[in-house]
């Protein structure tokens, strides 16, 4: 009886972590992302690293590398007015610095997710420096 209880708890862990990793990939994928309207004024962050960044990014953008603590020292400086996009390279970083902008007070943020995203969803092209 405790064999089978046991291999049905562990299929059950099994299905529940196979759901919730294909609801996450889910949730990062550019099928049916709709184009984004961006405004003339409108700034792009890139939050990656400046390795990352000149592999590819989209024309325009700014970087603050999320990861070396650049993006959180230039916070304090951003345009709590302003309207910004922002991407990395899954949309993680963009996500957690999203957040941070909207801690303090900046609330015109979009999360454009990958680069490959962000270039989809507003039409902006992907240079290499």
């Amino acid at each position: 009886m405790k064999r089978n209880t046991l291999s049905a708890i562990k299929i059950a862990t099994a299905t529940l972590g196979a759901a919730a990793l294909m609801l996450g990939l889910s949730s990062c994928s550019s099928a049916g992302q709709e184009p984004v309207q961006l405004s003339e004024d409108a700034i792009v962050l890139d939050v990656r690293t400046p390795e990352e960044f000149a592999g590819g990014h989209l024309e325009g953008a700014q970087l603050l590398d999320f990861n070396s603590g650049e993006f959180a020292a230039a916070l304090p400086s951003l345009d709590p007015e302003a309207e910004y996009v922002i991407y990395c390279r899954s949309g993680n970083r963009a996500g957690q610095a999203m957040a941070l902008m909207q801690r303090d007070g900046i609330e015109n943020v979009t999360n454009l997710g990958s680069l490959e995203q962000a270039a989809q969803a507003t039409g902006i092209a992907v240079v290499v420096e």
